[in-house]
């Protein structure tokens, strides 16, 4: 044996330790060999424990993990690469990978990631590769792969500088913002076909200065004024970018544009309708403690965006209100913020705060119409409330009484109307009865009989006989009323002598039966 032989044999087995993970380091059911350990299709529900850690390359896919614990992957600092696709995950927490400074390749394809939170990926600074096609991403929002967050380290809030290769496709991505895509200044791939997206800035793709492949097919794109530049850009330069297959950017809006190919269409085809906004009532006068809900209706091609804003006040006084989205939540961002989306402002809970102007934007690639609304707060229910002040010992305030209008019967709630709609009718009703019974009572009294021998004509015992009323003879009596009496001198009948028999007492054969005594009514 030569005489280096030892040394070597002894460096080869030293190498070949540190490379061969010790078998009884590899987790149950998975395989182990050289830097890499495979447990994939196992049904895991987490990653399991006693990975190696200078396992490079991970295989994890296939299996059921919902969720990565903070600090799981904290011991395999030394992986390069990571393979995650086909598990559970609906999210990645800030900083699930923080540990992963060395990670090349990365995916998490078909996993149902529903969103990607700023500094989901913060650490991985050599990353090169990264799948997110196959999830459920709706929006890519400004700064996502930007670590703008702070809870890490400095040296852990850097860009994905290195990142060449983005998979986003088979995704449900409608949004793409103006710079969702900042800091990706190394990326050369990027995938976005089969996702629903309907346009897309040149903002958006402006930091992507080392772009070689754009893939954008398969979406339903609006071809309107927005989409004018992308045309212009792919017929200058742009095509260098796509292929012949990817260059088939097929329109799907608007309807006569419809499976026409976005480079067949001329520009002055591609038009947009500026907004039109309506809101109704332009003033309302709310209630303190109710709800209040103004819509905001907008019309344009394409369909606007709409957004209530609550005008600062430059003058002093109180807090400015905040328009709130539907459902109450209140929108952050103080004074100027807005609520996009719903076209509804919904303000709950009415105090002083919210008094002032609001004011209702829609805005599409074809400009923005706003219309200002104003919003009065009642102060009476406040001002029945209130204790009322004591007496000043001081002279009495010649101040202008308050108008009556700040009364008004609509700043009452619904209830108290109500009773005091009731209480008015019932009101008017007793005035009803009581005129009703008065005018009964006065008709009784005018037909009642009176006392006797007061204004009443009586039939004596000396009527025995029909009168004609050329017999009566109107009198006076001691009290001064008139009566009318007979006259027994004037004949019965004009033509001939009255026949009369006279008897000085009174009988029942006398004359006509004698009558209970009955009074008559004589009107003056």
């Amino acid at each position: 044996m030569a005489p280096g032989a030892p040394t070597l044999l002894l460096l080869l087995l030293l190498s070949l330790s540190s490379v061969l993970p010790c078998a009884a380091s590899c987790p149950a059911a998975c395989r182990c060999y050289s830097a890499t350990v495979e447990c994939g299709a196992l049904q895991l529900h987490v990653i399991p424990p006693g990975i190696p850690p200078g396992t490079q390359t991970l295989f994890l896919q296939d299996n059921c993990i919902a969720h990565l614990e903070p600090g799981v992957l904290t011991p395999l600092a030394s992986l390069r690469h990571l393979y995650l696709h086909n598990n559970s995950l609906r999210a990645l927490e800030p900083g699930a990978f923080r540990a992963q400074s060395r990670l090349l390749e990365l995916a998490l394809t078909s996993n149902g990631l529903r969103g990607l939170r700023v500094g989901a990926f913060a650490g991985l600074a050599q990353l090169r590769v990264l799948y997110l096609a196959g999830n459920q991403l709706v929006q890519l929002l400004d700064f996502t792969f930007l670590h703008l967050q702070a809870p890490f380290p400095d040296d852990l809030l850097s860009l994905l500088q290195r990142l060449q290769e983005l998979h986003l496709q088979e995704n449900s991505i409608e949004l793409l913002e103006d710079q969702a895509l900042a800091g990706l200044s190394s990326l050369a791939l990027l995938d976005l076909s089969r996702n629903q997206l309907g346009t897309i800035s040149r903002e958006a793709l402006q930091p992507l200065a080392s772009l070689q492949v754009l893939r954008l097919t398969e979406n339903p794109w609006r071809c309107d004024c927005a989409l004018h530049w992308l045309g212009v850009w792919i017929k200058e330069g742009g095509q260098r970018l796509l292929s012949s297959r990817d260059r088939k950017i097929m329109c799907a809006e608007p309807p006569r544009l419809a499976l026409q190919s976005l480079l067949d269409v001329s520009g002055s085809s591609l038009i947009c309708i500026p907004p039109t906004v309506h809101v109704e009532p332009l003033e309302v006068t709310a209630n303190l403690g109710e709800d209040l809900r103004v819509a905001c209706q907008a019309s344009g091609y394409p369909q606007p965006l709409v957004t209530w804003r609550k005008v600062a006040q430059p003058r002093e006084g109180p807090p400015p209100a905040q328009a709130q989205p539907e459902g109450g939540v209140p929108v952050p961002g103080g004074p100027g913020a807005s609520d996009t989306g719903s076209g509804m402002l919904f303000l709950t809970n009415i105090t002083l705060a919210h008094a002032g102007k609001y004011e209702c934007e829609a805005s599409n690639a074809g400009g923005a119409a706003r219309v200002p609304f104003q919003l009065l707060v009642n102060l009476s229910r406040q001002q029945q409330l209130a204790p009322a002040p004591p007496p000043a010992a001081g002279p009495i305030s010649h101040e202008p009484l308050p108008e009556a209008g700040s009364m008004a019967f609509r700043a009452l709630s619904l209830a108290t109307q109500t009773v005091i709609a009731a209480a008015i009718a019932l009101l008017a009703l007793t005035v009803l009865l009581l005129a009703t019974m008065i005018c009964r009572r006065r008709r009784r009294r005018k037909k009642a009989p009176g006392p006797p021998g007061e204004g009443a004509l009586f039939v004596n015992d000396y009527s025995d006989g029909p009168y004609t009323f050329a017999q009566l003879e109107e009198l006076r009596d001691e009290r001064g009323h008139e009566m009318f009496v007979i006259d027994r001198s004037k004949p019965l009948f004009a033509e001939g002598p009255a026949e009369t028999t006279e008897s000085t007492e009174p009988g029942p054969t006398q004359g006509l039966p004698l009558q209970p005594p009955a009074a008559y009514e004589i009107h003056c």
